[in-house]
């Protein structure tokens, strides 16, 4: 059977250097740094006292109190950046064929906090279980999806994918492989993640995974730079609406870019770390190029994975080049998560979204905070350092990797 063409003709974004699309990729631009302080939570005993949170942010101005209330922030944040996306692609909503609609969401880890305070309740308590009667709705992973199908009567394929910071990207290469097959019409993906609460530091600072820069927290996450010690954490959500190609331009919907392909792949190494050698990130690749039906050379840029970890950025730049060999140093590669931060299950997200905006306005932002050449890279490869770079991008890539091994790429092309 032939297969349908994928484009996206929504998106919206929940991040913290912007609460909406337009502030997130103006941020991106000027090469604007999310983390700072964190205010969520008295951080004395933390090893690391920064995080990139979500700012001048009022749920109750986007949904109503009660409402909010029963929802985990992973899932307000979704329902936030979720009606954007459904608000930018124009879809009226009270003539599609809501059975052809679906929702796809990613998620690494769902409600951490409602969690985290659920258990703290009950173990300050006297051993009764008093526990809130919203407390699993709130706390599972796929009722971020639910909560985005429920509001707008979506009857399609409903549920979240779990790879750790690869699962909003897993999501979207589910949704597109639904659209393609001709399961549906349109399809709501994205992800959401809000992991910035005692918990999650601790956990994340037992593992050695966060800097602890705690003295300049704005230049903590640095990709590619020498210094490097580690990820900041992040919060928020991305979303994007994923149509048949035939189906949007029918309604007449503007259309971003064509989602071309994408691969999966596991590292098949240990639970955190990745493999040194970047075998995992080759095969990913490699598959990404074929499944979209592309060649190497025709790769203008590359949105990395690039936690800032020691390990995990060089091995990603040493994939690039076994995959790109020759064509390698022609790509303008750089980390966005040196201004956002980690978002974990959202990454995949925002990052696609950022990587869709370069291709629409020929720009891509910069990896900010490098400061220090780390000879362990290959000095050939354009990396975007500090400053944006201006040029054509006709097919941008989108990788995203996660705790477990779980590796995903996801193409786009300019229509």
């Amino acid at each position: 059977m032939e297969l349908k063409r994928v484009v996206i003709t929504g998106m919206g974004a929940l991040t913290p250097i912007g609460n909406n699309l337009a502030e997130y990729w103006d941020a991106l631009k000027a090469g604007k740094s999310g983390c700072a302080p964190i205010t969520y939570f008295d951080t004395e005993h933390f090893k690391t006292k920064f995080a990139c949170e979500i700012k001048n942010f009022n749920v109750t101005d986007f949904i109503d109190r009660k409402e909010a209330r029963r929802m985990d922030r992973f899932a307000q944040y979704a329902l936030v950046a979720g009606d954007e996306a459904i608000a930018d692609s124009g879809l009226d909503i009270d003539s599609i064929d809501k059975y052809r609609v679906g929702v796809i969401w990613g998620a690494g880890i769902g409600g951490l906090e409602t969690f985290q305070e659920e258990v703290k309740a009950f173990a300050a308590g006297n051993g009764i279980p008093r526990f809130n009667p919203f407390f699993i709705p709130k706390m599972i992973a796929d009722i971020a999806p639910a909560h985005i199908s429920i509001k707008y009567g979506f009857m399609g394929p409903n549920y979240t994918t779990v790879s750790a910071c690869a699962s909003s990207a897993n999501a979207m290469l589910d949704a597109v492989n639904y659209i393609r097959l001709g399961h549906c019409d349109v399809i709501v993906t994205g992800g959401s993640e809000a992991a910035v609460a005692q918990a999650g530091m601790g956990g994340f600072n037992a593992m050695h995974a966060l800097s602890t820069r705690n003295e300049s927290p704005e230049t903590a996450s640095r990709p590619f730079d020498a210094t490097r010690d580690g990820f900041v954490l992040g919060e928020g959500a991305g979303a994007l609406v994923l149509e048949d190609y035939e189906y949007a331009k029918a309604r007449g919907a503007k259309i971003y870019a064509e989602v071309i392909g994408g691969g999966f792949s596991s590292d098949a190494y240990h639970i955190t770390a990745p493999d040194p050698e970047g075998r995992g990130v080759i095969a990913v690749m490699k598959n990404t190029l074929q499944n979209a039906g592309i060649n190497p050379e025709d790769v203008d840029h590359i949105n990395t994975h690039g936690t800032s970890t020691p390990l995990g950025d060089v091995a990603e730049l040493k994939a690039i080049k076994a995959v790109f060999g020759d064509h390698a140093p022609n790509i303008s590669i750089n980390s966005t998560k040196s201004m956002t931060g980690h978002l974990l299950g959202a990454a995949g997200a925002i990052e696609s979204i950022a990587s869709v905006m370069a291709i629409n306005e020929g720009i891509i932002p910069p990896t900010i905070n490098h400061t220090t050449v780390d000879e362990n890279i290959d000095p050939s490869l354009r990396l975007v350092l500090n400053q944006p770079e201006k040029r054509e991008v006709n097919i941008a890539l989108s990788n995203t990797f996660g705790f477990g091994g779980h590796n995903c790429c996801i193409a786009f092309r300019k229509i």
